[in-house]
């Protein structure tokens, strides 16, 4: 818990009681009757430095309403001592009378509400009957000697009851901002943590889709290079200056990763003619994962509808979901035709990526991912929850794999 320092108003109650203490003992030692000088000197003495005495070991101004008080030691001793000096020094001087109202205060905040009241009215009791039975002349009249001090009383415990009522309500509000500001601390973070876990799929999506794939493609080619010497050359050669593109390509894209622009192959140019030359990417690709037969793979792009401009983060996401569903076709599938049709809708886009390779069985992917496999599809879906759309996979072993990825475009193109 966050611990706060005495409020200001406490803390000045307390201060201005010792001064009023001080000032009031003064009063009472000049106005004593002739006669008694050093008696009263030694009372008002002994009254001082018990007063001292007990600041220094109570500390009362050290003290929280909200902590224990009335204490038989030091605190109801300390105030019964007070007591003892108080009423020898109302005997000797009737000024000594004033000193019951600072007292009073003292006694509330001192034994708190129980004890200090019962403090406070032993206090009025000796001060009606010190008016009573010392001061009061022949004939005087009562009402003055007994209201007088049980007025004093009423506002003393009422004064003590309403500062520590106020204290307490500060203090109830101090925490309550305490809290208020540890649920923010939290609350942040969470959200660090939160922003730290996208950025890190983020960018797992992105290595997958872009510089992952492109070393596999460059890995397929540089493996037909090395068939082909010796016995085709021209081709090996060709091969060979395919992966060496296939490499810059990838250094460039590792680039925009990491200052998170916009892909290469959207740069000057539209989303179809993108999809066009990444198919042309994964057409080079001609040689199957597991180094057998080669199988040629042909990739068309179509388009449906009237193409237009859309967001660069819709653009963005369908040219990776492209590149990562031809990586698993070029990777998986052993197919020999992949077709990728972009339709665009009033309100939608709809990429559909379909081949006729060999298929899988869909509730495999969990088991695959847990392998540390199969994180093609998971990096899609992911892409297209965050956008908000919607992804439907249609696959059984030896039937071909479809998949269409639909994305809104209201709303995100007016966010352009």
């Amino acid at each position: 818990m966050i611990r706060h320092p005495l409020p200001s108003a406490t803390r000045g109650v307390i201060q201005g009681l010792d001064v009023l203490f001080a000032a009031l003992v003064v009063v009472a030692v000049v106005q004593a009757p002739s006669g008694v000088g050093w008696p009263v000197l030694l009372v008002a003495a002994a009254f001082a430095g018990l007063y001292v005495w007990g600041r220094l070991v109570v500390r009362v101004h050290e003290r929280s309403v909200d902590t224990p008080r009335g204490r038989w030691w030091p605190d109801v001793a300390w105030i019964a001592a007070l007591l003892v000096p108080w009423a020898a020094l109302l005997w000797l001087s009737p000024a000594a009378l004033w000193l019951a109202f600072p007292l009073m205060l003292l006694q509330m905040h001192a034994l708190g509400p129980h004890r200090g009241v019962i403090a406070v009215v032993l206090t009025t009791v000796l001060a009606v009957a010190d008016g009573l039975l010392v001061q009061a002349g022949a004939g005087d009249p009562w009402t003055g000697f007994v209201l007088g001090p049980v007025l004093g009383a009423a506002v003393a415990v009422g004064v003590v009851s309403g500062i520590e009522a106020f204290v307490r309500e500060s203090q109830s509000r101090q925490r309550t901002v305490d809290e208020l500001t540890q649920v923010r601390q939290h609350l942040a973070q969470a959200e660090r943590e939160r922003a730290v876990t996208d950025e890190r799929a983020r960018l797992a999506r992105d290595i997958h889709d872009t510089l992952a794939q492109s070393l596999s493609a460059i890995e397929l080619l540089l493996r037909a290079a090395d068939d082909a010497l010796g016995t085709d050359d021209d081709k090996a050669q060709t091969l060979i200056e395919q992966a060496r593109a296939a490499a810059r390509d990838s250094l460039a894209e590792a680039r925009r990763v990491v200052e998170d622009l916009t892909p290469g192959d959207l740069e000057r140019t539209t989303l179809v003619a993108a999809l066009r030359r990444v198919a042309e990417r994964a057409a080079t690709t001609d040689d199957d994962a597991d180094g057998g037969r080669r199988r040629p793979l042909a990739v068309s792009v179509r388009t449906a509808g009237t193409p237009r401009p859309l967001p660069v983060p819709l653009e963005t996401a369908l040219l990776r979901i492209a590149q990562s569903a031809l990586a698993n076709v070029t990777e998986h599938a052993g197919a020999t035709h992949a077709q990728m049709t972009l339709t665009y809708d009033d309100d939608t886009v709809t990429l559909d990526v379909v081949d006729d390779g060999a298929g899988f069985d869909a509730a495999r992917l969990d088991d695959d991912r847990a392998r540390g496999r199969g994180f093609g599809i998971p990096a899609i879906r992911s892409r297209v929850r965050e956008l908000g759309g919607s992804l439907a996979l249609e696959t059984s072993p030896g039937s071909g794999t479809a998949v269409a990825v639909t994305l809104p475009t209201r709303g995100a193109e007016g966010a352009r």
